[in-house]
């Protein structure tokens, strides 16, 4: 299986038993095959390092006992690009930045739909795919991608992006010089329409300059347009 291949493996990270039962119920009934785990050291020890990981989509409850989501996210995302889905039940948007900052891909808050979970699941499942920009490298000065290699380097050294910040990174390529609104974005990347939240895109941009800029806090190529979106800058 490539690295961005499509698949339906799920780890579950819940430590109430009666949600993570039904929670894993509803998503096989979607047909995805589903483990559990109650803890985030549960979820390290069934997603060891020095092996390739074993899912292809992970849950994450943030209000787990011992080591919280946002810690077990963090370790998560150390180990690999799979997609990430935060659930919390709170919805301060301090909470939700968190939680993206940590790795996540999204998140949703409870209570929520079995429906829209599996909604979320299946657009990153389906944005995981390669992208078929159809050229081989783009060169933006010390930046350069190569979006069927899933490769990306600054200044000749590999950067390493998530899954999610390497696809955003490839929509801005494949339109460079053009602003892309949020809502474009979130639909192009995320494959989101009307349960989008902008705040996705601006964290991930914000992530993604700390590994594509060399100097983040005054960005060269991924640039803000004020009351627009953003831009890649040929």
């Amino acid at each position: 299986m490539g690295q961005w291949d499509m698949a339906g493996h799920i780890l579950l990270v819940e430590d109430d038993e009666r949600i993570r039962t039904a929670m894993r119920l509803a998503l096989e009934d979607e047909g995805y095959e589903v483990a559990e785990a109650a803890s985030g050291e549960d979820a390290l020890e069934t997603c060891p390092p020095t092996a390739p990981m074993p899912f292809d989509l992970l849950i994450v409850d943030v209000m787990l006992p011992g080591m919280d989501g946002f810690a077990c996210c963090r370790e998560l995302r150390r180990r690999s690009t799979v997609p990430i889905i935060m659930v919390t039940a709170r919805t301060d948007t301090h909470d939700v930045v968190a939680g993206l900052e940590a790795g996540a891909d999204d998140y949703v808050t409870k209570p929520f739909e079995p429906k829209e979970l599996a909604a979320r699941i299946r657009a990153l499942l389906r944005r995981a795919r390669a992208t078929d920009s159809g050229s081989g490298v783009l060169s933006f000065g010390e930046l350069e991608i190569e979006p069927e290699a899933g490769v990306v380097r600054l200044s000749g050294d590999e950067v390493h992006l998530t899954r999610t910040e390497f696809l955003l990174l490839c929509e801005l390529a494949a339109n460079a010089g053009k602003v892309l609104s949020r809502e474009q974005l979130l639909e192009r990347v995320w494959s989101y329409d009307y349960f989008g939240d902008g705040r996705l895109v601006d964290v991930h941009v914000r992530r993604l300059r700390t590994k594509v800029e060399l100097d983040p806090a005054n960005p060269r190529h991924v640039l803000t347009v004020r009351g627009l979106g953003y831009k890649l800058a040929p």
